[in-house]
């Protein structure tokens, strides 16, 4: 039985707004590198909440780091009253969490986007993965972080090396043990609500495309589109048009 976890919040806009967010990291991130969806979707009238995902920035240490833990843990985040979330973002890990959740209870948003989500991850790809997470412990000043993502903003440089000091390496390393099968393709294949897919260029690097998003885009809810020139994190890469897309989505 999964035990869920109590998730840290921070916010951007009118709390009152009508609309309302849900922003989910992927692995070895926080809650803040969200920012630029939370800036603008505040700016556009919403309120947007991002949260830590166990394991990582300020959020509860765990023992149990399977996708149903983390999906467990977004969850039972809602707004104040209980009311379904307008819309969900989650990228990467934080795409295959909230695929679960928003599968396991239709009624917990309105609307999911996932921003190149690990719906699946082979064997193949796992070593990429490992190398990726390896390269950002070592990354843990704002010089590091910028001598490899020099594109980025300087937000995104401080806060990416804030999360690679702040996040569990234990827990980072447990993700990948505890999950074997990494598939969230059922899931996503049981969504009815209106989904979209915002996809990096695979000719830069990225974890949902080929077979996979073909084969997860037959669902009628599920529509996609791609950054191009931009790799797994296009938010950081090419935040206007990673931004141009989400509105068009909505």
């Amino acid at each position: 039985m999964v035990t869920p976890v109590t998730l840290p919040r921070l916010s951007w806009g009118d709390p009152r707004a009508p609309k309302r967010a849900l922003l989910v990291h992927g692995l070895g991130s926080n809650g803040a590198l969200m920012w630029r969806f939370g800036v603008a979707l505040a700016d556009a009238g919403w309120n947007a909440t991002a949260v830590d995902l166990r394991g990582h920035g300020t959020a509860p240490r765990a023992l149990d780091y399977t996708l149903a833990a983390y999906a467990a843990d977004v969850a039972i985040a809602h707004p104040d009253g209980d009311e379904p979330w307008d819309l969900v973002i989650g990228h990467s890990l934080g795409g295959a969490a909230v695929t679960l959740a928003a599968a396991d209870n239709p009624t917990w948003t309105r609307r999911l986007v996932l921003i190149d989500p690990g719906l699946r991850i082979t064997d193949g790809e796992r070593g990429a993965v490992r190398s990726s997470q390896d390269e950002a412990f070592m990354d843990v000043t704002v010089d590091d972080v910028r001598r490899d993502n020099p594109r980025w903003h300087e937000q995104d440089l401080e806060l990416k090396a804030l999360s690679s000091r702040q996040v569990s390496r234990w827990a980072v390393a447990e993700t990948d043990i505890q999950n074997p099968d990494w598939d969230a393709r059922a899931a996503a294949a049981a969504l009815r609500i209106p989904t979209h897919i915002i996809g990096a260029d695979p000719a830069v690097f990225s974890i949902f495309t080929g077979e996979l998003a073909t084969e997860v885009c037959t669902n009628p809810y599920i529509t996609m589109s791609v950054v191009e020139n931009a790799g797994h994190s296009p938010h950081r890469v090419r935040p206007d048009e990673t931004l141009r897309q989400l509105f068009a989505a909505l």
